[in-house]
């Protein structure tokens, strides 16, 4: 019959193979190591030292920190055994991760983890990555950590500034050793970074291409014909003003538009006719030209120029004759 043995060291009670038991946590501020708030290793009474000496475990020994009131959990390492009996202190960044104050109850656990392969980190604000090589500080403060978990938030600090990093993301679990391993680090952007923003796309037109040509065509000058003015051959100034032609030609009324298609010569000698009308020097056939036109341009002609005398018919074999032998 196997017994389970219970051993007690000044009313602290240990059992079975593995370590587990409960302290009040107080910051680092509380006793003079302040460099345990660069890493993750607590300070322990000596009565866990006795007990874990007395314990198969692994080594370097990782401890698992669960806050039950917030259901919280971390993971780190031990620095010293020198805390006063039922107290144990932490860095300060690692209170605010299992949300504990000051004198509230922590359960400590020793574990074992698996070295780590992977880790993403997220800093809180830009000025992290201003560092001239924020990699080369990342990789010092590193040095004084056992373990990472996601979910928490480690501080580094470097010229005298404190940035804080998330751990985003582990690997191959959720907690992990990074003590004497070979692991990948990435970098996801900063809580505060906001992409640049983009100009605004312009909005595609809604009219279709048939639309646009139909504007582009009520848009161009249209062109009107015969809106040139006469002048005379002789130079004289010209009275007759020729009536304003009011057409517009389109491109949906052009002649081939024009009522009587079937009837081509006839369109042809209605436009000579109204070109012939309009202008005072027409060349080619005077045939189709209108009587009314040709008798109107003869009056004009008439009344503008001034009444000459007429000059004497010129007669051939009218002068007289000479005789060479005088």
């Amino acid at each position: 019959m196997w017994m389970v043995i219970f051993q007690f060291f000044d009313g602290y009670g240990y059992h079975g193979t593995s370590f587990e038991q409960s302290y009040r946590c107080y910051p680092a501020s509380f006793i003079e190591k302040p460099q345990i708030e660069s890493g993750d290793k607590i300070i322990m009474p000596p009565s866990a030292l006795d007990r874990l000496a007395s314990l198969h475990i692994d080594y370097p020994m990782l401890f698992e920190l669960r806050n039950d009131a917030a259901t919280r959990v971390s993971h780190c390492g031990v620095l010293e055994f020198i805390a006063e009996e039922g107290m144990i202190y932490m860095p300060y960044w690692m209170m605010e991760n299992l949300l504990l104050q000051e004198g509230d109850i922590v359960r400590v656990k020793n574990i074992t983890l698996p070295k780590g392969t992977y880790v993403k980190l997220q800093p809180h604000t830009k000025d992290f990555l201003d560092i001239s090589n924020p990699k080369a500080i990342l990789e010092t403060t590193l040095r004084n950590y056992s373990c990472l978990t996601t979910g928490d938030s480690i501080m580094v600090a470097y010229n005298n500034k404190k940035y804080y990093i998330d751990i985003i993301e582990t690997k191959p679990s959720n907690a992990i050793s990074i003590i004497e391993t070979d692991c990948e680090v990435d970098f996801a952007p900063p809580l505060d970074y906001k992409e640049p923003e983009r100009p605004a796309a312009t909005v595609p037109s809604s009219k279709t291409p048939s639309q646009d040509e139909e504007a582009a065509v009520e848009t161009e000058p249209k062109f009107t014909p015969f809106t040139g003015s006469g002048r005379r051959l002789d130079g004289k100034s010209l009275t007759y003003q020729p009536p304003q032609v009011s057409s517009q030609f389109s491109r949906d009324k052009g002649p081939g538009s024009l009522k009587g298609n079937n009837q081509p010569a006839a369109s042809s000698s209605s436009q000579n006719t109204a070109r012939q009308a309009q202008g005072k020097l027409v060349f080619g056939s005077n045939v189709s030209r209108p009587k009314e036109t040709k008798e109107d341009a003869a009056k004009e002609t008439k009344e503008k120029q001034p009444q000459k005398k007429e000059e004497p018919k010129f007669q051939p074999f009218s002068g007289k004759k000479y005789s060479l032998k005088g």
